[in-house]
């Protein structure tokens, strides 16, 4: 089966199999994106990929981000990705190859993957928090996963927690815009600016000149050795992602929260703000039923993210 993980800066073809209910990957290509090109030149190319790691093209599945509509298979407009304006992406594969394909959007597929073969096996209600550049979840609801009328559902990055604060989803006080990798920049700037009027000059950003090379990164980095403004630019993080988790548990009541990228590397600068809030305000039958996780497929959990819908062809 074949994986294709299609991104604004890169687009991976990956090549596995499923052994004993365990996701292999055999062989992985990488090339950058190409917005020079249209999109279905992008996707020979990846096709093209494929065909140098294997000759089996019976399964495909697409992770890719949204807006898309996975029920007609079609790449409705990715910000990233503005050659990919209606792409009919399933229905060119199926005549070009005539095997299964499916095609969901990145969070959804992540989703799917980290409860087939990653930290949500077993369970039957699952979220899963992307916590990367932005935030985006996929629903795992009764043991299927749920993705809406037309797709769009688990856009949880849209909600606003706040009337005011860091911008994310085009929202200011979005919890995108509080619980990601732009929105803990975004918060570590301000954080910066306001300390270094008072004569602080936290470590991660000395002067106002270095504001442009603030990321989550820096800021994480700044808090593990124990600066105070980037300690609590995380605090805030924490806080926020607790109100917004409390949110989706009182509605979903879900067994388990699957949380990945800044999450599964930075949970002890965000566990102890997150579960005061959670405690504060999540229903509390909600709350001591659901268990909150890292994810747990790692750096290639996108390349399991589309092999796993490749796998799934029933």
């Amino acid at each position: 089966m074949i994986g294709f993980d299609i991104g604004g800066t890169k687009c991976a073809v990956t090549v596995g199999e499923e052994i004993d209910g365990i996701l292999h990957i055999k062989n992985k290509m990488v090339i950058p994106t190409d917005h020079t090109i249209s999109a279905y030149e992008m996707i020979d190319r990846m096709c093209c990929l494929a065909t140098e790691m294997t000759d089996d093209f019976s399964h495909i599945g697409i992770s890719c981000g949204g807006p898309l509509n996975n029920k007609t298979g079609v790449i409705i407009s990715p910000p990233n990705l503005p050659t990919f304006r209606n792409i009919e992406i399933v229905e060119y594969l199926k005549k070009k190859y005539g095997g299964f394909v499916r095609l969901e959007n990145d969070a959804d597929a992540c989703a799917f993957a980290e409860w087939k073969y990653g930290a949500g096996r077993g369970c039957q209600n699952m979220i899963f928090l992307t916590f990367g550049t932005g935030l985006g979840a996929g629903l795992i609801l009764n043991g299927k996963l749920y993705t809406g009328a037309n797709g769009n559902a688990g856009e949880v990055g849209h909600i606003r927690l706040r009337d005011t604060g860091p911008i994310g989803f085009g929202k200011s006080g979005s919890f995108e815009g509080f619980a990601s990798g732009g929105g803990i920049a975004q918060m570590g700037k301000t954080a910066a600016k306001e300390q270094l009027s008072k004569g602080i000059v936290p470590s991660y950003c000395k002067t106002l000149h270095e504001l442009d090379s603030v990321t989550a990164q820096t800021v994480a980095k700044a808090a593990y050795n124990g600066d105070p403004t980037a300690i609590g630019v995380y605090k805030k993080c924490g806080e926020m992602l607790g109100l917004g988790l409390s949110i989706l548990i009182d509605i979903l009541n879900p067994e388990r929260i699957v949380i990945g990228s800044i999450y599964t590397r930075s949970s002890d600068l965000l566990k102890e703000s997150m579960l005061e809030v959670l405690n504060q305000e999540a229903l509390k039958p909600s709350l001591e039923a659901v268990e909150i996780l890292p994810a747990t497929l790692g750096e290639n959990l996108g390349d399991y993210a589309a092999l796993s819908l490749a796998a799934d062809n029933h």
